[in-house]
């Protein structure tokens, strides 16, 4: 049986996990920023963190729609328990993040210590439940895993090169 097939691709690379690190690293990043605003006060990290988040916002929903291309493209996918588990984490850490992001853009800086901050690492500790529901998905499912066998078809069907 053929690994489950990640539909979202360009040239047969799946697409989500090539956008899923921007979210990642732009909310690991705001509780960083979190982190410093909280023991300086200097607004600008307030300001960069806003931003991040902003930023990780739009990020994860591309992700998201690359990640929903796979699981709606693929049976195999919908059938592994890890997806759902991924997927339903992820929905909860952006609407954490979409509210994170709306007190900040309200309240300004009161709101980054203490309710912005619980926020970020709550995010960060999910991201890493949900990213390791993600790895499982990968290593264990072999979802959008290119085995040898794919690797030979893939070569033959490629047009051999002509001299130049």
């Amino acid at each position: 049986m053929a690994n489950p097939r990640s539909t979202a691709s360009i040239a047969g690379h799946p697409i989500h996990p090539m956008l899923i690190t921007f979210p990642v690293a732009f909310f690991i990043a705001t509780f960083v920023c979190d982190l410093v605003y909280w023991q300086t006060a200097n607004a600008i990290w307030a300001t960069v963190a806003i931003w991040l988040l902003g930023a990780g916002i739009v990020m994860a929903v591309l992700a998201a729609i690359a990640g929903l291309i796979d699981v709606v493209g693929d049976a195999q996918i919908r059938g592994l328990n890890d997806a759902w588990w991924h997927a339903g984490g992820n929905v909860v850490v952006v609407l954490i993040q979409l509210y994170n992001w709306y007190a900040r853009y309200t309240e300004g800086t009161a709101a980054v210590v203490p309710k912005g901050l619980i926020l970020s690492l709550i995010v960060v500790c999910m991201l890493g439940f949900t990213g390791w529901k993600g790895w499982d998905m990968v290593y264990r499912g072999r979802v959008g895993v290119a085995d040898a066998n794919d690797a030979q078809r893939h070569r033959a069907s490629e047009s051999p090169r002509r001299a130049a």
